[in-house]
């Protein structure tokens, strides 16, 4: 037996519960430390960055599934709805502390801030592309859409991603390394969908 095939045995064996498990348990972690100052001088902007940061992992994470299943035979893909309700709920906890910890539930000034500011229009944009996701990753949702229907709904995922990413370089204070590694990690995959690519692969 192939690395491959001991790779894709082993992900049909495993539930996908301890996915959900493994990858919220930062969570409560990262919020008693942020009570007792394990989060530097600004706790709840670095709350709200490694939540947000988080989710940007997890939608890189699920963006990853079909390339690895294309092009090395690894096939994760009943890990990837998983993956993407993660990072929709690491999204909607750093919105909430935004609006909970950051404005006090100061909901004008939470709209100001949307129209005025770039970097936070672009973020709620993303946002919003994963709401009608998150909705629709239940099998019900597949057979109302039809699968085609559903597929082209849930291509919403690329501007979401690309979006965030576009709002972690511009909430970047200065030229910071790690936010542009990420843009170019996803621009990159988002490539590999390309028809064009994948031919070019093929011969």
């Amino acid at each position: 037996m192939t690395v491959t095939e001991r790779i894709n045995s082993g992900a049909r064996r495993l539930p996908t519960w301890p996915v959900y498990l493994l990858c919220l348990l930062p969570v409560p972690w990262w919020v008693w430390q942020a009570q007792i100052g394990g989060l530097g001088r600004e706790p709840i902007e670095a709350l709200e960055h490694l939540l947000g940061e988080t989710a940007l992992q997890l939608l890189i994470a699920g963006l990853c599934v079909t390339p690895l299943r294309r092009y090395l035979g690894i096939n994760l893909i009943r890990f990837r709805r998983a993956l993407g309700l993660l990072a929709f709920t690491y999204v909607c906890l750093h919105l909430l502390v935004w609006v909970v910890l950051d404005l006090s539930l100061l909901w004008q000034q939470m709209w100001v801030d949307i129209l005025k500011r770039p970097y936070i229009t672009i973020g709620m944009a993303g946002f919003l592309c994963l709401v009608p996701l998150a909705a629709t990753s239940n099998a019900a949702s597949v057979r109302r859409l039809g699968a085609a229907g559903w597929q082209k709904l849930h291509r919403l995922t690329y501007p979401a991603i690309l979006l965030g990413a576009i709002h972690y370089v511009m909430l970047a204070k200065g030229f910071q390394i790690e936010p542009l590694a990420y843009l170019v990690a996803i621009l990159g995959l988002l490539a590999l969908r390309i028809p064009g690519s994948r031919r070019k692969r093929a011969v």
